[in-house]
This record gives structure tokens, sequence and C-alpha cells, in this order.
């Protein structure tokens, strides 16, 4: 079992008393009701294809088998508040957890919606100016031929060469990797990651780069950690890019060590009264809804629910 797996567990049954189903039953209803506010008022706009419905409702499922890092129910952990928090951060991303988009993970008492490598990829696509697919990735070897240049007028890079030879590929002899990002309007961008930089990248998530996946499949993980950065400079710097400041994914957290950290805090400071909802903002140009309820703090980060996979 991976760390992650450790942390969240959300795919196995709790046997969850039904008396903390019932306790937040009506959190999804409370969040769909403050999207369509939002949307109505035309401070949220959401894909076309993105059922709101649909995907809190499968999101509800997942919570009820939720746990945290000591195998506790997170229905039962958590705040009202901050389980309505994590469902409207994910609504407010467009992302699915029925998809691996994303995960529910417990910080103490609080929840937070984390996004996913896949989830990083998707939103890149659908931001203003978005990309027309997944980013291409290679990787480059000690023996390798890699020429580029970067363009004095855009500071962009560009690839002139990389020759490759099959006896070159060994796992051992990484060098670097780049990923090519298409924009709708045909457009390119190279983004490149010296090894260095990528295994800085991966001492920053959960396993701090010694999952399985990264053992395994170094290749395929660097790969991964370069779409990551290209799609993330993608979301950051979109016209959208306000919605989504400050929100990471899970090659951005150390999960255990937040997870410690919001328990110490929490055995040291009292425990607030729960609130009945207390929105998300959307940012400081969309509408705010009058609160008809005493507010709660805000949300604290959550855990990815599952080992990494190869990132293909």
């Amino acid at each position: 079992m991976t760390q992650q797996q450790g942390a969240a567990q959300s795919a196995q049954p709790t046997g969850q008393p039904q008396a903390a189903v019932v306790k937040y039953e009506n959190v999804a209803d409370l969040v769909m009701k403050r999207v369509e506010s939002f949307t109505a008022d035309g401070g949220l706009v959401l894909p076309k294809s993105y059922s709101v419905g649909n995907n809190l409702k499968s999101a509800w499922l997942v919570l009820q088998e939720a746990v945290d890092r000591n195998s506790k129910p997170v229905l039962e952990v958590c705040t009202k508040a901050s389980i309505a928090n994590a469902l409207f951060d994910m609504v407010l991303q467009g992302l699915s957890v029925s998809k691996a988009q994303g995960y529910f993970i417990a910080y103490g008492n609080k929840l937070e919606f984390q996004r996913s490598y896949f989830g990083t990829v998707a939103l890149a696509k659908r931001v203003g100016g978005g990309i027309k697919r997944e980013p291409v990735a290679n990787v480059i070897y000690e023996g390798d031929e890699f020429v580029y240049t970067i363009d004095p007028q855009t500071g962009l890079f560009q690839i002139i060469k990389h020759d490759q030879k099959i006896e070159n590929i060994d796992d051992a002899k990484i060098k670097a990797a780049y990923a090519i990002t298409t924009f709708e309007d045909g457009r390119t961008e190279v983004t490149i990651m010296t090894i260095d930089q990528i295994k800085k990248a991966w001492n920053q998530g959960a396993t701090k780069g010694q999952s399985p996946a990264h053992k395994n499949f170094p290749s395929e993980m660097c790969k991964k950690t370069v779409i990551g950065r290209a799609c993330k400079m993608v979301i950051n710097s979109s016209d959208d890019a306000w919605l989504y400041d400050g929100k990471k994914d899970e090659d951005d957290v150390d999960v255990d060590q937040r997870q410690r950290d919001a328990e110490v805090q929490g055995r040291s400071t009292a425990k607030l009264e729960d609130a009945e909802y207390e929105e998300v903002a959307v940012g400081s140009s969309a509408p705010q809804p009058q609160a008809q309820q005493p507010q709660a703090p805000q949300p604290a980060p959550a855990a990815p629910a599952g080992d990494e996979g190869p990132g293909y």
C-alpha cells in the first residue's frame, strides 16, 4: 500500500454509521443551490458538457465510503462547512471524482478537494485559449542529440533537433524531459525540465518520488511531471486563472505531512462549532449571496486516493 492509499483509502467500505450520512444528507443539495445561484448571476460559467447534479451525486457516494488517515469516516470527522466547500471546489473546477480527476482528503476536521494529474490536464483543455489535446512529452537521455533555442522576442523555447538512438534509452541515464503543447489557435509551446528539476518536483508530493510508479516507470513519471508543469502554466496564464489561484494538485502536496500538522493543530485548539454551510468565494468579481447561517472556518486541503499510476 502506498502513502496515498493509506492516507485516503476512499475506495474501501468503512461500515460508516447511517447517522453520519443522515446528518449531512442535504449538503449536496445546498451546494447545488449555491451553484445555481452563481451560474444564474453569471458569476460562474461551467463547461456545457459538465453535469453538476450527476457529479455531485457521484461525489456524495464517494464521500460515504471515504475515511481519513486514521480510518475514521470523513462524514463523522469533518465539518459540514468543509464538506460543502470541498464539493463546491470540485464543481468550481468542473471536475469529476468518478473520472479520477480529483480526490477528497481530510486534514484534521477539514475536508478538501484536491485535483489529480488527470484533472489538471482536463482543466488545461478547457480554460480560455486552452490546449487542443493532451501535451506530447519525450525524455532526453545521455547520448541524445538535443538542440533547442530561445526566441528572443517571446522568450519561448523551440526545439531544433532531438535525435535519439534506441541504445540510449536507459532509465538510469535520464537527463531531462520536455512537453509540447498545441493550442486551439495552432501555436505551440515547449516546456523543458532537467532531471534535477523533475526530482525536486517529485519531492513536493506525498511519495517524495519513492512510489512504485516512480521506481518502476521513471521515464513515464518524468513525462507526467513535465506535462503537469505545462498544463499548470496554461491554467495559470488563462483569463480564468483567478478562479484556480492557490489550488494545488496531487504533485504539489505532501499529504502525510499536512495531515500530521493538522492533527497537531487540532489537539492544541478548541474545536469550533460546525456551521450549516459556508460558501466558497468564487472570486472578488463574483456575486456573493447573503450567508443565512453562522460561518465556519475555511477548509484545509485533502490527499489523493490510490496509487499514482505511471501516468499513461
